[in-house]
């Protein structure tokens, strides 16, 4: 018991539920981290090996991300133990159980994260009256569909151009977890004129030092194949992309993937989180003394809950896309900007952003 209060602090977590429901074979933890600026919005990850430990770490992750943006949320997560590749019918009843334990815990707003979609949120709305990320015909903005997170990964990339001496025209690009905050990330930054020179999926990595060409490397993805199907790529195990050639690496899938392991073998400029926790804060402190840039996953990849949060109150896609144009350039340029006149660590630098909007918002509320 000592152990889980060890891993509080100030700002929470204030609730962390178990639920274990044997008939449904569902085991499951849900933590509300903090509710002080609104209640907590933070996606539902299916996967067989998540932890407490690491579903709190996720949790604080979004009140950081929700108070950097600016929205009217607290931050939670929630994890189910599963593998996520089950059938469809046995996930539906998965989720429908899930959802059916946290109806009454009314400060906690489920949306999707990984192993989960807009259909499971479909599910869990119908079960509790409450989800985010839902489908558009249920008056939703999908935010995988419509890329939301990866358009403001590549915001956030755009913002850092003039903090690390890297123009996105031409710019080498490595995206680890080519999914779909991976896939639209990329789609964006190729825009900008950047060129996508290493992909990663579960089944590996896949180089290409001319580029990819994304319509068809979609198009493989959409048959069912892997990264590293792609016709004339060089391919390697997935964890060799972390030390690929490249100016500018994208770590889009799981935690802590940058590591003390990996970290020295880093050779991009910049680093754009983004997944949550996909770096140690000790391997983020060891790029920042050898000048690379990271740009904190809780200011680069927030485009997906601003999206959700526009959502909740009704808004259209294109004022969420709008949002998150706005809310993510101004929050990278001001944290680079403290970083680059304090010679600050840039995660220190978006975590008191993040934690002097929470004190603020703390101080309204009753404290007996």
């Amino acid at each position: 018991m000592a152990a889980i209060f060890e891993l509080s602090d100030e700002f929470g977590p204030e609730k962390i539920i178990h639920i274990n429901n044997h008939r449904a074979g569902l085991q499951a933890i849900v933590t509300i981290d903090n509710t002080s600026i609104g209640p907590a919005v933070g996606g539902v990850r299916i996967a067989p090996d998540v932890d407490l430990e690491e579903c709190m770490r996720l949790a604080r992750a979004m009140s950081l991300k929700n108070a950097a943006a600016g929205l009217p949320h607290g931050g939670g997560k929630s994890v189910i133990i599963a593998d996520p590749s089950m059938p469809v019918s046995e996930k539906e009843r998965l989720i429908r159980a899930f959802a059916q334990a946290i109806a009454q815990i009314y400060d906690y707003v489920p949306g999707p994260d990984m192993g989960t979609n807009e259909t499971s949120m479909a599910w869990v709305r119908d079960e509790t009256g409450r989800a985010v990320g839902l489908p558009r015909v249920l008056g939703g903005i999908p935010l995988d569909e419509i890329g939301a997170t990866g358009h403001g990964v590549a915001v956030a990339s755009g913002a850092a151009q003039a903090f690390c001496g890297i123009s996105l025209d031409g710019a080498r690009v490595a995206i680890q977890g080519y999914g779909a905050v991976g896939r639209h990330t990329a789609l964006c930054l190729a825009k900008e004129g950047a060129r996508i020179v290493a992909v990663a999926d579960s089944h590996g990595a896949a180089f290409n030092s001319k580029g990819f060409d994304l319509a068809r490397l979609d198009a493989l993805k959409a048959q069912g194949q892997a990264v590293t199907d792609y016709p004339g790529a060089d391919v390697a195990g997935g964890d060799t992309i972390i030390s690929a050639e490249c100016d500018i690496l994208v770590p889009a899938a799981r935690p802590d993937v940058i590591n003390n392991s990996n970290a020295a073998e880093v050779k991009a400029k910049l680093i754009v989180e983004g997944a949550n926790i996909p770096a140690t804060v000790e391997a983020e402190q060891a790029l920042h003394k050898r000048d690379v840039l990271v740009i904190p996953d809780f200011i680069a990849n927030a485009g997906g809950v601003i999206c959700a949060a526009v959502e909740y109150r009704s808004g259209t896609e294109t004022q969420a896309m709008t949002t998150i144009t706005e809310k993510i350039g101004s929050n990278t340029h001001e944290v680079l900007k403290i970083v680059n006149e304090t010679g600050v660590f840039p995660r220190d630098a978006a975590r008191q952003l993040a934690e002097t909007r929470l004190r603020e918002a703390k101080a309204f509320r009753r404290e007996f």
